[in-house]
């Protein structure tokens, strides 16, 4: 058998003929940047989640930049005020908070949930720090009663990296509206995905989501006034129309994301694995990932690799270790990089049939490693 990791045509299969339909209706209208299918789009995400303010971007790296710099113009953040962030999060949450000249302070993650550590923001808190990122890493949410209880007792900004975990939620609460303020990925592979780069910031804040808005046009409310020094970040007509038709989908998408998840949960048994938490309550997770760990993960990949499944690592080399941040080279975070030398994710997506998923939990519980 041949199972990729995923297959973005046959992902995107489905909806062919819907997406068809709203690419030839955004074509005939002639109207391709902030018009029908980009407010649509807005209310759409917005009414999902219960929250009054969503700005389309260009990506989610720009979404999470743009909210950066939009506390900056406000004057709640100054240059050099410190933003802890999960040591284990992918290079883009660390990115967001320096290229907006903030300071990003590295606290490890829960060996278990992989997302970062209520303990370990304690320990990380200084009188420079101003904000907490959470990453819902994979799909699951972060702790966030003690997150936001950490947050009121020191008045630190919360905002969520939400880029794969569209669909969760914590005590009836959507992610995306757990925080401050919140940035979305529709990169292809992520749950919902557009077919190239999309992004949103939703909040709650009005004026926060002015200001966004503004920014993202370059830094423009009004046609060729500019109050400030800003991007040009915004969700075209055409991404905005997929991602209208794949809305509606989510829920169900992510019910079947969940079932996958449980089955492999119950019925991989190969004692040289380590399972993901699952959590009591199963909305607490969207799945966008399922990562599993081995001491013998590079054996265990190339095992898979010869029975034709795919997989991939996210992520093979944390922030801390990367060129791009020699400074933070020295730092060394134990659990951390333990998670990023054991981790392997399998595929986990809503094209995988029941013959699939079987061949899947077979081939992982026949894994022997080396040990010699």
């Amino acid at each position: 058998m041949k199972i990729p990791f995923l297959n973005l045509k046959e992902i995107n299969q489905p909806y062919e003929e819907q997406i068809e339909a709203a690419l030839a209706n955004v074509v005939q209208s002639g109207w391709y940047l902030q018009g029908r299918e980009n407010e649509l789009f807005e209310k759409k995400l917005g009414d999902k989640i219960a929250c009054s303010n969503i700005i389309g971007t260009g990506n989610g790296l720009d979404a999470l930049r743009l909210i950066f710099k939009a506390y900056l113009q406000l004057g709640l953040l100054k240059e050099g005020d410190e933003v802890i962030v999960p040591a284990n999060t992918y290079i883009a949450s660390i990115l967001a908070i320096s290229d907006n000249q903030l300071k990003p302070v590295l606290a490890e993650p829960e060996r278990l949930s992989y997302n970062i550590d209520p303990r370990q923001i304690e320990a990380k808190l200084s009188e420079r720090t101003k904000a907490i990122l959470v990453v819902h890493l994979y799909g699951q949410v972060c702790d966030m009663n003690a997150i936001k209880s950490i947050a009121r007792q020191n008045q630190l900004l919360v905002i969520e990296d939400n880029a794969q975990a569209i669909g969760a939620e914590w005590e009836g609460v959507k992610t995306g509206r757990l925080g401050d303020a919140a940035a979305f990925s529709f990169y292809p592979g992520k749950n919902i995905g557009a077919l190239g780069d999309a992004g949103a910031v939703s909040t709650n804040d009005q004026q926060l989501a002015d200001t966004i808005r503004a920014l993202a046009n370059y830094g423009s409310s009004e046609k060729y006034i500019n109050q400030f020094k800003g991007l040009n970040s915004r969700l075209d007509e055409v991404q905005a129309a997929i991602l209208n038709v794949k809305l509606d989908y989510l829920d169900e998408l992510t019910m079947k994301r969940r079932e996958m998840a449980k089955r492999y949960n119950s019925e991989i048994i190969n004692p040289h694995i380590i399972l993901p938490v699952m959590p009591h309550d199963e909305k607490k997770h969207a799945w966008h990932l399922y990562v599993i760990r081995s001491k013998h993960r590079d054996d265990l990949k190339k095992h898979l690799e010869e029975k034709g499944i795919g997989t991939m690592i996210h992520y093979p080399i944390p922030p801390h270790q990367q060129e791009a941040y020699k400074e933070l080279n020295h730092l060394s975070f134990p659990v951390t990089e333990e998670i990023h030398n054991t981790i392997l994710s399998i595929p986990l997506h809503q094209c995988l049939s029941e013959q699939d998923v079987r061949y899947v939990i077979e081939s992982i519980n026949c894994f022997k490693p080396n040990l010699i």
